[in-house]
């Protein structure tokens, strides 16, 4: 039996369905929403959100890349926004199995792959698992250069029952609220928000959440980094100098794997370069993706 959350109040299913954009497939582990589009021929780009934030968090980089002639595909994780939130183990091979499921769906091989934050370890792990899939890796603020050293009350909520009870108390509040640390500018912030409340109101988020913190998501993935490095596929990494979610400093660590990626640092930016900073970052993911 589920623990109740209960401002989780709506279900997921065929009616609900209908108000976002996009599409919906169903996979082994439940129904994905994704959104495909661009040219049919252009080269594929694939977008890979991290820890909660769903896909909406691509908005600039998807419509730039489609304007630019590539094929782009963004999703939600199983568990985020209106992909289905199924009572499994969400860990590594969850994410990487679904995305798999994804490119084979849709008969893509030789893609780009864009991991923000925890799509770090997520494109990475995949990378080491399916390497002929992928010809460019872009990254962005990924998580993964050391463990995530959680505060006395985080820790408490990777607790069976404790951790249940404490994001049904407090957890609604406090993500919201905590999301806004991932923008460095805060006239964003409240559109950001609103945007990020949807997908909480759906059964199964807050579970989906804690199994992912429980699971090894938030460890170090410094191996895997270290096995793509020795593939040595170009890869492109921004890191946002005020990111206070995965700190800057870890990019000195991604780059002792990753010594051949082409790295650059956004001033004045937090977590999410691509989203703050577009006309920033998207003339340089332009370039790297068209060599």
């Amino acid at each position: 039996m589920s623990f109740p959350f209960f401002d989780e109040t709506k279900e997921l299913n065929e009616f609900t369905r209908k108000s976002p954009g996009g599409s919906f497939l169903a996979l082994t582990d439940g129904v994905t929403h994704y959104q495909l589009s661009g040219q049919q021929d252009g080269i594929p780009v694939v977008l890979v959100h991290g820890f909660s934030v769903p896909s909406f968090i691509f908005d600039p980089t998807f419509k730039f890349l489609e304007n630019s002639g590539f094929r782009v595909l963004r999703y939600d994780l199983i568990g985020r926004g209106f992909s289905d939130k199924p009572n499994l183990r969400y860990d590594i091979h969850l994410f990487v199995k679904q995305l798999k499921e994804l490119l084979d769906a849709f008969d893509m091989q030789k893609v780009d792959l864009v991991g923000l934050s925890m799509g770090g370890p997520v494109t990475a792990a995949f990378i080491e698992k399916y390497p002929r899939y992928v010809r460019k890796h872009v990254l962005i603020d990924p998580s993964g250069a050391r463990r995530v050293e959680l505060p006395p009350l985080l820790k408490m909520v990777k607790m069976p029952i404790l951790g249940e009870l404490l994001l049904g108390l407090f957890g609604s509040g406090s993500m919201v609220k905590g999301i806004a640390a991932d923008l460095f500018d805060p006239d964003l912030v409240e559109v950001f928000q609103e945007k990020y409340k949807i997908q909480m109101q759906y059964q199964g988020f807050k579970r989906a959440i804690l199994s992912t913190m429980r699971n090894g998501m938030l460890d170090s993935f410094m191996g895997t980094y270290a096995k793509i490095g020795s593939l040595k596929k170009p890869t492109l990494l921004f890191w946002g100098e005020n990111d206070a979610t995965t700190p800057f400093e870890d990019h000195t660590l991604v780059l002792q794997t990753l010594p051949h990626a082409e790295f650059h640092a956004i001033p004045n930016c937090g977590h999410i370069p691509h989203y703050e900073k577009p006309d920033v970052v998207n003339p340089i993911v332009l370039e790297f993706l068209s060599r």
